[in-house]
């Protein structure tokens, strides 16, 4: 026998940016940004851009899409829009089939989107989802700008490596790793949000401040009441270390594109992704994965990892920012008798490989890898919430 062996190493510069206003003229960060685009295999010299627009963002606010035209009309003589807007619907519905994927395909072949143009996405986790797996997938990779649009997608979704849609009643089951060319954060788009857009990004820097910073756990019980409120100064602070917590965790763990079977940054979502599926995705991501938390939480108490004053901090926490922690899909059995939910211990072990490994708490700010979960213990945790609302 005879082998040829190298390392191939490939790197990355994942980039996010913080601003107001992305699309008024007077803001160079996204034509600075594309720009940075080489001549295109078609020998043009402006870089072209095609751009993705959340339906609900379009409707709520009406004159984005024109402002988006008449961005790219002041900026003309540095980049190229193929083409309006295209609008297509946002949501956990629009990954449950390909036909947005074919979609935006049929466009990047239409307007000759090369690896040298780039598919910006404007819009919530779902939709970023999607454009980023469109673009990951034509030409084996084009280059993807994500403009996350609601909470969640600016402080999580839109920060990581994955895309993907849902298939066989499973998350996120296609997908990719493929890593943005860069992320620019707008505050202002959050504006038109309703409350339960707003908080649902918040349950994601609960997760990442137990397992990965004490302190910032401290400033989020800090700024609770403002947080309630949706504060804009103490929104913006949560935003910017929750998604700053994410890239730490992507540029530094060593398993980026999950090689390995662990993955810290799910803390209670074994279960949350499990509930999405329950209630046909009536328990929106946000929702389901702060039961997930409180679920684990508890969970790691009854198994004498984690103190009862840490478990009641993270409890309340997540009350006081306005999150219910039950859902009666819990307690839907399957036709065997046991609790549908723990297939959901099955589902994640299936998704990464290996060994099943999840993170439970050991003290608020350092999580704890576990590779089994007592049944009895899950089920007395979910009594427990029920109890508890």
């Amino acid at each position: 026998m005879s082998v040829i062996q190298r390392s191939i190493q490939v790197g990355w510069q994942l980039r996010i940016f913080f601003t107001e206003d992305v699309f008024a003229p007077a803001n160079l960060i996204l034509k600075d940004v594309l720009a940075e685009a080489g001549v295109s295999r078609t020998g043009e010299t402006l870089p072209k851009a095609l751009v993705v627009l959340d339906k609900s963002l379009a409707q709520s606010q009406a004159s984005l899409s024109r402002q988006i035209e008449d961005y790219f009309s002041a900026y003309a003589n540095s980049v190229k829009l193929v083409a309006p807007p295209l609008v297509i619907e946002g949501g956990e519905r629009a990954k449950n089939s390909p036909a947005h994927i074919a979609e935006i395909h049929s466009q990047i072949d239409r307007h000759h989107i090369d690896r040298h143009s780039y598919l910006i996405a404007v819009g919530g986790g779902a939709l970023l989802d999607v454009a980023g797996f469109a673009a990951a997938t034509a030409h084996r990779g084009v280059r993807h700008v994500r403009i996350p649009t609601t909470t969640l997608s600016q402080a999580d979704s839109g920060i990581g490596v994955k895309n993907g849609i849902n298939a066989f009643g499973k998350k996120n089951f296609v997908g990719a790793f493929a890593p943005p060319h860069a992320v620019i954060n707008d505050f202002n788009l959050l504006t038109t949000l309703g409350p339960h857009d707003k908080r649902a990004g918040y349950v994601e820097a609960v997760k990442v401040a137990c397992i990965r910073d004490a302190k910032f756990f401290d400033e989020l019980e800090r700024d609770v009441e403002k947080l309630a409120a949706f504060e804009p100064t103490a929104m913006k602070r949560l935003i910017r270390r929750c998604a700053e917590l994410h890239l730490d965790h992507i540029a530094t763990s060593g398993d980026p594109f999950e090689l390995g079977s662990a993955r810290p940054l799910d803390f209670g979502h074994w279960s949350a992704h499990k509930l999405e599926q329950l209630s046909h995705f009536q328990i929106r991501h946000g929702e389901a994965v702060a039961i997930g938390i409180a679920l684990d939480v508890i969970y790691s108490r009854l198994a004498g990892l984690l103190d009862a004053k840490s478990t009641e901090r993270v409890l309340v926490l997540l009350e006081r920012l306005g999150f219910k922690l039950f859902a009666n899909e819990l307690f839907n059995t399957a036709p065997d008798g046991n609790l549908q939910v723990l297939g959901g211990l099955d589902e994640f072990q299936e998704h990464l490989g290996g060994e099943l490994t999840i993170t439970l708490l050991e003290e608020i700010g350092h999580g704890v890898e576990v590779h089994e979960m007592n049944a009895k213990k899950i089920v007395a945790a979910i009594h427990e919430l029920e109890k508890r609302r």
